[in-house]
């Protein structure tokens, strides 16, 4: 594709140099640079992309995409320059544009908010599917094109890897694209030029001010998802959230509410759980309808909610609807049992996170608990340092018994971390451990456990690593439950 097709409707503030150079790529990591790529160079909180400019000459680049040009140009010569007034932005697009705009033939649905973003992506895509239309997949756990599956860097991924994807899911023929769109992804402008047909909001809680500062601004860019709507398009927003309220008058586009209140459209009632899933009567604008989902807790079932409000906008019917939802499996890691009934207790493993998505895992499992919750859980490192003490807190609230151990700790000592979760346990719950090696505290919660315990092992749910401050090595909660449940089982027969 010609240079001067690849650059239309950016915001240039100059263009030095030929147009009508044969462009094979676009990037913004300087390593991945080939010959006739564009190189955009961008400030990043830790790098900054200008500085890596002569080594991406040095590779062929035929063109550069700028914020600043001066010394730059005198420095070097590349065969055209370009001046941006902001180069993410102009990344998003000049991707978009080298893809030819596959958003464009796909209806793309945004999913965002703080928890439930991917069991919700999962179920809109189990019902769309069960309607007989073709979908691909962008979720924090992976990339579904069809053909093929990757495994997810990001839950957003880059401009570059965004719009490849939506152009082999458009290549496939697919009809939608069900994609969660991050926090991250929305303040950096990664979907700032995808099409959206229509975007969820699951729930707004405290979670990622380390990066954003406050919830205001936390708010403000997930807001910006719903601004790339038209009037032709719709939003599903949770009426019972506080900022999902605030949301619903901001928008111009047609609104679908759903939650437990009188105000919702969809709603829920009559609502009963237990260990083997949940029941509840579905209200909605088409009629209503008994609907069983082997999801567990009230927060599932929001989740339900928000996937039945957008397939009813797209028109598929309520025995679709509740025959998808009655087959639907959780996604790995999201109250993922790992055992059986034989071992007499229950094991979960979970991705929460949060202080918000731990409270509600928990108070799920209190109403189904007959005799001790143990909980395991840590907290990632160069994170959100406030929400420690308040999931210790948490834990000790909903918990009979609660191991603190290791997340991610990435940069960060891990004993700093356990100490910061233990502030918020109050003094006097007595009952909790501190193993910093998850492997041990995961083996020690099984080797406690006594019949009809239930065991929460939180925090990482799907993940097949952890992160250290100077390596990454695989680890798997699912994989090290089931093996020190084999250790059990077997010195348990003995």
């Amino acid at each position: 594709m010609l240079l001067k097709e690849v650059i239309k409707d950016i915001d240039i503030v100059r263009i030095q140099g030929p147009m009508e150079i044969d462009i094979k790529g676009v990037v913004c990591d300087s390593r991945k640079v080939r010959k006739d790529f564009i190189f955009v160079a961008i400030k990043g909180n830790n790098l900054d992309g200008h500085k890596f400019i002569k080594e991406t000459l040095d590779k062929g680049a035929a063109c550069i995409v700028t914020e600043d040009m001066e010394g730059v140009q005198t420095s070097f010569h590349p065969p055209s320059f370009i001046k941006a007034h902001d180069t993410r932005k102009a990344y998003a697009k000049l991707c978009s544009n080298f893809y030819k705009n596959p958003s464009k033939r796909l209806k793309v649905i945004g999913v965002t908010g703080t928890n439930g973003k991917t069991t919700t992506a999962y179920l809109i895509e189990a019902i769309l599917k069960k309607a007989g239309a073709s979908c691909g997949r962008i979720t924090t756990i992976d990339y579904n094109i069809g053909a093929k599956v990757l495994a997810a860097s990001n839950t957003t991924p880059d401009a570059g890897l965004l719009q490849e994807l939506l152009k082999d899911m458009a290549d496939e023929k697919k009809d939608y694209c069900v994609m969660e769109v991050s926090s991250h992804a929305l303040h950096q402008n990664r979907a700032n030029s995808v099409r959206f047909h229509s975007a969820v909001l699951t729930n707004l809680s405290r979670e990622h001010l380390d990066y954003h500062g406050t919830m205001d601004e936390y708010f403000f860019c997930k807001k910006r998802l719903f601004e790339q709507l038209n009037e032709e398009n719709y939003a599903v927003i949770n009426i019972d959230d506080r900022y999902g309220k605030r949301l619903i008058p901001m928008v111009i586009c047609n609104v679908i509410s759903y939650g437990f209140g009188k105000e919702a459209m969809v709603k829920a009632g009559g609502v009963k759980i237990t260990v083997r899933g949940s029941n509840f009567l579905l209200f909605t604008p088409e009629g209503k309808i008994k609907i069983h989902t082997s999801l567990i807790g009230k927060h599932n079932i929001y989740n339900v909610l928000a996937a039945v409000s957008l397939a009813l906008e797209e028109g598929v019917d309520l025995n679709t609807i509740k025959e998808a939802i009655s087959e639907f499996k959780p996604p790995p890691g999201r109250m993922q049992m790992i055992n059986n009934s034989a071992d007499g207790f229950s094991v979960y493993v979970d991705y929460a996170h949060t202080d918000d998505a731990l409270e509600n895992v928990l108070a799920c499992l209190t109403t189904l608990k007959k005799e001790r919750i143990i909980t395991v859980f840590g907290c990632g490192g160069d994170r959100d340092k406030a929400k420690r003490s308040r999931m210790g807190k948490i834990s000790a609230k909903f918990s009979d018994f609660v191991i603190i151990t290791n997340d991610n700790p990435r940069g960060e000592n891990p004993a700093d971390i356990i100490e910061q979760i233990k502030k918020g346990i109050p003094g006097d719950f007595k009952n909790y451990l501190t193993i910093e090696d998850r492997k041990q505290a995961i083996e020690k919660a099984i080797q406690m456990a006594k019949e009809n315990d239930i065991i929460l092992i939180a925090g990482k749910g799907h993940e097949t690593y952890q992160i250290f401050k100077d390596r990454r090595i695989h680890f798997d909660d699912r994989e090290i439950a089931r093996s020190a449940l084999g250790h059990k089982r077997l010195a348990d027969s003995v």
